[in-house]
């Protein structure tokens, strides 16, 4: 189980940079992130070395944070690398609600996240095809 954190932030200037500040403050490392914005607010998802201090330094520091679980897999970077993956879960069914890439590499490998509301499904499907599924102690150790 990799655990993400989802930050809430007014779309003005320097929250970001607040946010970052206060990870990097507390020593925590930035793994991957996505921004999602609209006119008023984004969500800043992330993915960092220490989930439950991370949570708890933000919401301390008057950020809506929380914790969801998502899956990391190891995806061929290759050209088709990414389409194989999402036809064999649209194949089997499972629906993935969104997606984003690590700037890190494994092994020539692309880490890709994904949030899918039928994890276990999901994890089923991507074992019984040889798909390398990432817990956090990989995200920590070896991004």
């Amino acid at each position: 189980m990799i655990k993400q954190i989802s930050v809430f932030l007014e779309n003005k200037k320097g929250r970001l940079s607040e946010v970052t500040k206060t990870i990097a403050d507390n020593g925590i490392d930035i793994k991957a992130l996505t921004l999602a914005d609209t006119k008023d607010f984004g969500v800043l998802r992330l993915i960092v070395t220490d989930p439950d201090k991370c949570v708890k330094i933000l919401k301390e520091s008057n950020f809506v944070a929380q914790e969801t679980e998502v899956i990391a897999i190891e995806i061929e970077d290759a050209p088709g690398g990414l389409s194989k993956i999402l036809e064999l879960l649209n194949s089997n069914d499972v629906n993935i609600e969104y997606i984003y890439a690590t700037i890190e590499k494994v092994k020539n490998k692309a880490i890709v996240i994904f949030r899918i509301e039928e994890k276990d499904k999901a994890r089923e499907v991507l074992s019984k095809n040889g798909i390398n599924i990432y817990e956090m102690r990989d995200i920590i150790n070896n991004m």
